[in-house]
């Protein structure tokens, strides 16, 4: 038996909301050697709010991250801070970067072991040039805020646990005071129970300082805790998008769907993949017999849970990562990139890129054949 959901305590809207995101994806694709990493994604967050990016391996979150931290620039479309186009130039960076803080999946790499905890949580100060006389009791007060308070500043990251690590790694990422906190996977090393408390402390920082936070995760039913709008991400294509409640509870993509039932019940019997045939009915289509029914022949690959059932695959973390070889044009520009892993496939979605319908409850998603929702 799994261990249960962390208890993850509920979120609060307070505050009012600039019209521009802090930041903001317009239209954006990035291609390395030819290969599209995002492929036309728009997102936004906005001020005091939580985006969350979930999405197995691959599907373009890292890249979103680059591109937020200025570490990389969109092949084509725009990345806006405060609606303005990214910076050029070192030290016009230097001074937007002053404004995003991020914390990074491994604390136990993403610590230099030979500096002291001195010097790892005022690094952001020396890098932007802020540091000054009261340089120790900032940091006091930084470890305090983050449930460190009686850590000496003398002391090593060896001294401290994964929890503590992390929570040193946020203590350093909140130094600079940032508009925009960027979380990659934060807590996908940490135990259960630890968690818990790593998200709390995060959204306990979003509340209190007014934060902007941008949750990347593959667990899509952890970030459906913590966020208030959810990205669901494929290949680099935004497959659904809208309030974390909707997406995580009733999905419209079967992406999304598949993603939700491969995380496991806290029990047995409420365990249940999602076959073909579930998919199928919830799209309103029959597995066969009907004009409705998948096209044979270039539907070749099962569902996410059919595969699972059958022992043809296995799940790595929250997802399944194994991907059958699909027809031709399978991933092509001009088609839907999950077509060759969707039961309710048909010859149009191998022809055709699904375009992005916007709904009346705020939810949109890029699928001919939506679940009911």
């Amino acid at each position: 038996m799994t261990a249960p959901a962390p208890d993850i305590q509920p979120k609060v809207q307070t505050g009012r909301r600039d019209a521009a995101p802090v930041v903001g994806f317009e239209s954006v694709s990035k291609y390395y050697r030819g290969l599209a990493a995002l492929d036309q994604v728009t997102l936004s967050l906005s001020r005091g709010s939580a985006l969350g990016l979930v999405g197995e391996s691959g599907s373009g979150k890292s890249t979103c991250v680059r591109l937020a931290l200025g570490l990389e620039r969109p092949t084509s479309g725009r990345v806006t801070f405060r609606g303005a186009d990214y910076p050029r130039g070192r030290r016009r960076l230097r001074r937007l970067r002053s404004q995003v803080g991020f914390v990074l999946q491994d604390p136990y790499d993403s610590l230099d072991p030979r500096m002291r905890l001195r010097e790892i949580v005022s690094e952001p100060l020396r890098a932007h040039r802020l540091r000054d006389r009261d340089t120790d009791r900032r940091v006091t007060e930084m470890l305090r805020a983050v449930g460190l308070g009686d850590a000496p500043l003398d002391s090593y990251p060896a001294r401290y646990s994964g929890g503590g690590r992390q929570r040193i790694a946020i203590a350093r990422a909140l130094m600079t005071d940032p508009a925009v906190l960027i979380c990659d996977e934060p807590t996908s090393s940490l135990d259960v129970s630890v968690q818990a408390q790593i998200v709390n402390l995060l959204l306990d920082a979003k509340h209190s300082r007014d934060l902007s936070l941008l949750f990347v995760s593959h667990d899509l039913d952890l970030i459906g805790r913590v966020a208030d709008t959810l990205v669901v991400m494929y290949r680099g294509r935004v497959m659904e998008s809208g309030p974390a409640g909707l997406v995580r509870g009733r999905p419209r993509h079967p992406y999304t769907k598949s993603l939700h039932d491969a995380v496991p019940a806290d029990h047995p019997a409420r365990r249940g993949l999602a076959g073909p045939a579930r998919l199928l009915a919830e799209s309103g289509q029959s597995a066969a017999g009907s004009a409705s029914a998948p096209v044979a022949g270039p539907v070749l690959p099962m569902s996410v849970g059919a595969a699972v059932l059958a022992g043809s695959t296995e799940l790595t973390g929250s997802t399944a990562l194994t991907e059958p070889a699909g027809p031709a044009g399978h991933g092509g520009p001009d088609c839907c990139v999950f077509a060759g892993r969707c039961p309710a496939a048909r010859a149009r979605c191998y022809a055709e890129r699904p375009p992005t319908v916007t709904e009346a409850d705020g939810r949109s998603h890029a699928c001919f054949f939506p679940l009911a929702g």
